[in-house]
């Protein structure tokens, strides 16, 4: 099996050093007006959706995993809450940032294989830490796509990449 190290690097690659910055960057285009907007009714705003974020990763991780109460109120997420505004979200993603790797950063590598119970799921430690990269992966694309959709612009995620090399066989 793959380390816990090589697994927690993966982790902060995919999230920390992908979908933060993409996050930051959606929330440096819109502005606050269009945070909480959303095209129809079943679309949940970029808002909620950086809400579900945090709540999905503190839930899975810090007690699925690092063993806090699991105090998380899933529904709330998805309310519009105008009084939360951009810098707040900044700061909520920080936190969670020290929280998350100082949570696996101290997990006992048996974590990885042992089962638990998260949102009725029975999971692996490494299943959780898929689950929560691909979950935050997929609602970046969402946030992605509504910044695209309200602000007519582009993100430039990968400006200044060639994309369109091929890979080397050895």
């Amino acid at each position: 099996m793959v380390s816990k190290r090589t697994i927690v690097e993966e982790f902060e690659r995919r999230v920390f050093e992908e979908s933060y910055p993409r996050i930051y960057k959606c929330l440096s285009i819109i502005d606050e007006q269009q945070l909480w907007n959303s095209p129809q009714g079943n679309i949940p705003s970029i808002g909620s959706l950086i809400l579900h974020l945090s709540g999905n990763a503190r839930q899975w991780i810090l007690s699925g995993l690092g063993g806090e109460r699991d105090n998380r109120n899933r529904n709330d997420e998805f309310l519009i809450h105008r009084n939360i505004r951009k810098a707040d979200f900044i700061f909520l993603l920080e936190n969670l940032k020290v929280q998350l790797k100082n949570c696996l950063k101290d997990l006992p590598d048996v974590q990885l294989e042992k089962v638990t119970e998260i949102q009725g799921f029975k999971v692996t430690g490494f299943s959780v830490i898929v689950h929560v990269i691909e979950h935050f992966s997929y609602h970046t694309g969402q946030i992605t796509t509504l910044t695209k959709l309200y602000t007519n612009q582009e993100t430039d995620y990968y400006s200044g990449l060639n994309l369109d090399t091929h890979n080397r066989l050895n």
